[in-house]
């Protein structure tokens, strides 16, 4: 009888432990196996490690396949879909005219939440936080952080840290001459990737000419070929613009294009100088609008327009093809003579979303280090704006952790 009873204590002693066990798991951060949380970001991961292809490699081995035998059935070719051919897509020159224009009303915003808002950065690390006092939480990675407990060591941040645009080679022609040399790069000018996949969908900037085609251009045995007649040049190093028509289901020459830049440049600045009379919420609502709407379009611009990452470093390139500067210090770049390992790009490579703790409470003391595991994130621009009186947006509600409700700093015994 005695044997019965102990044996049913033990029984519901191991079932008491089995069901805090799974409450504890659903509480952690990560968890790859909770649906609820699967959009939380994961940790860096090592720099060893090759980034993950967004396209399986299975299908990009089918597409390469394909081609090969398309260009054996006919080794003369005309390429009929844009932009491959070397003229414009048409419903996306507007979609450029936008991206650009939401990404100055971005730039103009954060200027002005950082006079509220302030930005705390780490003087070892990468990691950024918003408010006026950094987080305690021992993550940093930086040298000599073993002797500090991995704690941060924080600094007065700007926009440069709470969103980054990495930088790529401008191309003047994209199709006839798509990369660039390790001679040529001291020649050849480096501007934001972002605005490079806008010049090349449509945008006009005088700074930056491109060439615009009227017919596109040949496919002769994998070589792109271009047959049509080109204004002479006058010799530079870095060839002016073409005065030629774009293409003509787009209903718009160069002239309407050079004016409609000039005129999203104005509007940026009209739009700036309304906003200063506008309150604090209204003015990060906007500026997570014009987030949203950058991110978004450049998403739809990227379907077409490709864009290559280095599948080690933070190297861009937009274009069909990546450059050839040998100017990778990512690992195994011995074996490859410094030469950048190109893939496909995600808008993650395009656009820095640098992904911060989420401070539900700007009130309440730092961030505790024992309690990171009740911590959302979120991408630095959206709490920001959060911060200074934005709603939540419904697609980081999950990622932000609103529905969990975090103990107090003397009660993480009693839960964890």
């Amino acid at each position: 009888m005695d044997k019965d009873i102990c044996l049913n204590s033990m029984e519901i002693e191991a079932d008491i432990e089995a069901y805090f066990e799974s409450e504890r798991t659903l509480t952690l951060v990560g968890d790859a196996d909770d649906p609820l949380y699967a959009d939380v970001p994961r940790p860096p991961r090592k720099m060893s490690e090759r980034k993950p292809y967004p396209t399986p490699m299975k299908v990009l081995i089918q597409r390469a396949k394909e081609e090969k035998e398309a260009r054996k059935a006919q080794p003369c070719r005309m390429l009929e879909e844009p932009p491959d051919n070397g003229l414009l897509v048409p419903e996306l020159v507007e979609v450029a005219h936008q991206v650009y224009r939401a990404r100055q009303s971005v730039l103009f915003g954060l200027s002005k939440l950082l006079q509220v808002v302030p930005v705390q950065r780490c003087r070892f690390c990468s990691e950024v936080h918003i408010g006026h006092a950094g987080h305690e939480i021992r993550t940093c990675t930086g040298p000599n952080s073993g002797f500090r407990s991995a704690s941060h060591v924080w600094k007065k941040g700007g926009v440069q840290d709470v969103v980054s645009f990495p930088k790529c080679f401008h191309l003047y022609d994209r199709v006839g001459k798509p990369r660039v040399g390790h001679d040529e790069r001291y020649r050849i000018p480096r501007i934001p990737a972002i605005l490079e996949l806008c010049i090349q969908a449509g945008l006009e900037i005088d700074e930056y000419p491109t060439k615009r085609r009227m017919r596109p251009v040949y496919c002769i045995e994998g070589r792109i070929v271009d047959f049509e007649m080109v204004n002479k040049m006058d010799g530079n190093s870095y060839p002016g613009i073409v005065d030629t028509l774009v293409d003509p289901d787009v209903g718009t020459n160069m002239e309407e294009l050079r004016n409609s830049a000039s005129l999203s440049h104005t509007y940026c600045v009209d739009k700036s100088s309304v906003k200063v009379g506008k309150s604090l919420t209204e003015l990060s609502s906007t500026t997570m609008g014009s987030w949203f709407e950058m991110i978004s379009g450049a998403r739809n611009i990227m379907e077409k327009y490709s864009v290559k990452t280095c599948g080690y470093c933070l190297e861009v390139q937009v274009g069909p093809k990546g450059h050839k500067v040998r100017m990778c210090k990512a690992s195994r770049h011995q074996s490859r003579n410094g030469l950048h390992a190109w893939q496909e790009a995600t808008i993650e490579d395009l656009v820095g979303l640098n992904y911060v703790w989420h401070v539900r409470d700007v009130n309440c003391p730092a961030l505790d280090n024992n309690l990171k595991r009740y911590y959302g994130k979120a991408p630095a621009v959206v709490e920001l704006c959060v911060q200074a009186g934005a709603p939540v947006p419904d697609e980081y509600r999950s990622m932000m952790r609103l529905d969990v409700a975090s103990p107090e700093r003397d009660e993480v015994d009693l839960v964890a």
